[in-house]
C-alpha cells in the first residue's frame, strides 16, 4: 500500500511540478480499492505522511524517482471497465418495481437525504419501475411551502431526481380518516382521553387503558367524531390502536396514531385539526400507493416493522418488501434541523445555506457536483443496521476527480505581496487554461521587473525560485534577482515553483468564503472578469472555488474543496 501511495503521490507531484496534494493521492488510492474507506483516517495520515516526503524532495528527483517507478507504456487494449451498480433487490421484478421518497417537509434537505433519496430513486431505475416522492407533511407545527419548495428545487434542480409522482399526505386525510373509522369499527383503535402521565404509566407497566374498558363502538365513534370536528382541544384526546400492552416490543403498547393540532396547516389551512402518526399513514399509503419495495436507513427502527405490518394485517393491505441500511452520519456535520435553527437563531450560521453545513443548500452554493452524491451511493453500500460516518475527505475526494478534467486554472493571490525582481525582462508568458486541454485557450499576460505574490510563500523564499511557466529569481536575504526563464535551469537546482501575478491595474480583486466562514482575500487575474456566477474554477495551489456574486471590480466565490 506504501508504494502505491508514494506512486499517486510522485505522479501528482511531477504533474504540479513539485507538489502534491494529498487530497487527490486520497481519490487515487480509493478509486482503486474503495473498501479502504472503512479506514479513512489511518490511510488520510499514512498519505499526508508520504505526501509531505515527496514534497519535501526537488522536482528534479521526484522526475527521476517516478521514471523509475512508473510502468511502461503497453499497447493500449480496449478494457470494460466495472460498471457500478447497486446490489440486487430482494423479490424485484423488473417493470414491477415502486419506491418512495418520502420526506418531512420541516428543514432543508443535508447529504444523508440526498443519498437515500437517490437509493431509492436509483433502484427503481435499475428495475424500470417508478419512483413517488411523498411529503410527509402532517405536522403543522413544522411543515412549510418553503421546505416543499427547497426540495422540489433539490430534486428537479441539483440531485435531477424526476419522480413518476408528487403527493402529500395531508390531500390524502379523508382516506386515513375511512381507514381510522374501520379499524374502530372492529374494535382496534379506540379514543384515550386519559394525560400524558396515566398514558405512560399504563405503557410502562402494561395495564390496559380505562378508555378500553369503558367505551364501546358506538362512543368511539362519536368521541371520534368529536375529534374531527374540533370539540376537542390538543392534548384532551386521541386515537390509540389496540395493540398488545405485553409486548415486549414497547411501540406495540397500544400507540397513538392520531392526535390533534390545530395549528394552521401550510397547504390544507384551518380545514383539519386531527392529524396521523407516522406509523399509520405509511402504513397506509404505502400499500394504497402500490409501493413494493421500502428503503430506508435504520434509524427508524425494527421494532416499527412489527406494527406496521401489524396495522396493514388489520386493514388487509398488502406488505412490501423493507429494506433497512445504516444511517448516513457526516462526521463533524450538524444535520440536524433543530439545532440548526438554534444556530441560525443565536447568528453562529447565516442561514441554511452556510457554508459550514452539508445541507443541499450550502453544498449546491459552494459546487459539490450532484454526480458526487450518485457516487457516494455506490461508495458507501448498504449494509444494514451499521451507521455509515462519512468524512468530508471521501466527498471532497469524488467532487475534486469529478471537477479536475472540467474545470480551468486561474491564479488567485491571497494576501499579496509585492516583490521586485532586478533585471526581469519584459516578458508575454501563456499559461494554459487547463494543463491537460490546450484547445481550451490560454491566459495572456504582460510582465516587468514587479511582481504579486502570497504572503505565505514570501515568507518562504530562499534559493532559486521559479515563478510558474514564467521566469526564474535568486534570493539572497531580501534581494530579488532575475536568473533565467527555462524551467530547465530551475530543474538543475531549483528549491520552490510558486504562483503570482504581474502588478497591474486591471487585476480584480477576490475574496473566498472558506467552509469556516473566514474570508480570504487578494487579487486574481483579469481573464476571471469574464466568468458567470455559478462557474466552478480552480484556484492553482488554493483549491476549487465557485463564484458566488460579481460586484464591481470585486468578484466573490465560495470555497469547493481541495
Amino acid at each position: 500500500m506504501d508504494k502505491k501511495i508514494r506512486y499517486y503521490a510522485l505522479e501528482n507531484a511531477v504533474k504540479f511540478k513539485g507538489t502534491a496534494n494529498a487530497g487527490a493521492v486520497i481519490g487515487k488510492v480509493l478509486a482503486d480499492n474503495p473498501k479502504l474507506k472503512k479506514d479513512i483516517k489511518a490511510l488520510s495520515k499514512k498519505i499526508q505522511e508520504i505526501v509531505k516526503e515527496v514534497n519535501s524532495m526537488h522536482l528534479t528527483k521526484q522526475v527521476e524517482e517516478f521514471s523509475k517507478i512508473k510502468p511502461k507504456k503497453q499497447k493500449k487494449e480496449k478494457v470494460m471497465e466495472k460498471k457500478k451498480e447497486l446490489p440486487p433487490l430482494e423479490k424485484a421484478v423488473p417493470g414491477k418495481v415502486v419506491t418512495r421518497i418520502p420526506p418531512e417537509p420541516s428543514k432543508y434537505n443535508h447529504i444523508g437525504h440526498a443519498l437515500s433519496f437517490l437509493i431509492n430513486y436509483q433502484y427503481a431505475k435499475k428495475y424500470k419501475g417508478k419512483c413517488i416522492v411523498r411529503f410527509e407533511d402532517t405536522n403543522p407545527e413544522k411543515s412549510a411551502q418553503e421546505y416543499v419548495d427547497a426540495m422540489l428545487d433539490d430534486f428537479k434542480n441539483y440531485l435531477e431526481i424526476k419522480p413518476d409522482k408528487i403527493l402529500y399526505v395531508s390531500d390524502e386525510l379523508p382516506l386515513l380518516y375511512e381507514m381510522a373509522e374501520k379499524l374502530i369499527k372492529k374494535k382496534k383503535a379506540y379514543v384515550c382521553i386519559c394525560d400524558r402521565e396515566m398514558i405512560s404509566k399504563q405503557r410502562e407497566s402494561g395495564d390496559m387503558c380505562l378508555c378500553v374498558q369503558k367505551n364501546d363502538v358506538k362512543t368511539n365513534l362519536q368521541k371520534w367524531k368529536r375529534m374531527l370536528d374540533g370539540k376537542y382541544e390538543e392534548g384532551q384526546a386521541i386515537l390509540r390502536l389496540s395493540g398488545d400492552m405485553k409486548s415486549k416490543n414497547y411501540v406495540m403498547r397500544d400507540p397513538v396514531i392520531f392526535r390533534i393540532n390545530k395549528t394552521k396547516h401550510y397547504r390544507q389551512k384551518n380545514k383539519y385539526c386531527v392529524w396521523p402518526l407516522y406509523d399509520f399513514e405509511n402504513s397506509v399509503l404505502d400499500s394504497l400507493h402500490g409501493i413494493t419495495h421500502i428503503l430506508r436507513s435504520s434509524e427508524f427502527g425494527s421494532m416499527r416493522i412489527e406494527l406496521q405490518n401489524y396495522i396493514k394485517d388489520l386493514l388487509g393491505l398488502k406488505k412490501q418488501v423493507i429494506i433497512q441500511y445504516g444511517r448516513f452520519n457526516i462526521k463533524g456535520a450538524t444535520t440536524k434541523g433543530r439545532e440548526i435553527r438554534e444556530l441560525i437563531k443565536k447568528g453562529k450560521v447565516s442561514g441554511w445555506d452556510d457554508p459550514s453545513l452539508v445541507t443541499l443548500k450550502a453544498l449546491r452554493r459552494r459546487g459539490i457536483l450532484k454526480e458526487t452524491f450518485y457516487e457516494l451511493i455506490y461508495e458507501v453500500g448498504l449494509s444494514a443496521n451499521t451507521a455509515k460516518n462519512i468524512d468530508w475527505s471521501l466527498i471532497s475526494s469524488i467532487n475534486r476527480s469529478l471537477l479536475d478534467d472540467k474545470v480551468n486554472r486561474y491564479f488567485f493571490i491571497e494576501d499579496p505581496v509585492k516583490i521586485k525582481i532586478k533585471g526581469a525582462p519584459n516578458l508575454k508568458p501563456e499559461l494554459k487554461l487547463h494543463p491537460d486541454h490546450p484547445k481550451r485557450g490560454k491566459r495572456k499576460f504582460k510582465t516587468d521587473e514587479n511582481f504579486y505574490i502570497s504572503k505565505t510563500d514570501y515568507k518562504n523564499l530562499k534559493g532559486l525560485v521559479r515563478l510558474m511557466d514564467c521566469l526564474n529569481f535568486t534570493v539572497k536575504g531580501k534581494t530579488y534577482q532575475f536568473h533565467s526563464t527555462e524551467h530547465e535551469d530551475y530543474k538543475k537546482s531549483g528549491n520552490m515553483i510558486i504562483h503570482w501575478l504581474p502588478v497591474t491595474k486591471d487585476l480584480v480583486k477576490i475574496e473566498v468564503r472558506m467552509p469556516d466562514n473566514k474570508i480570504k482575500k487578494g487579487y486574481g487575474e483579469p481573464l476571471l472578469k469574464k466568468l458567470k456566477v455559478g462557474d466552478i474554477i480552480q484556484f492553482t495551489r488554493f483549491g476549487f472555488c465557485k463564484l458566488d456574486k460579481k460586484e464591481k471590480n470585486k468578484l466573490l466565490f465560495w470555497f469547493t474543496n481541495k
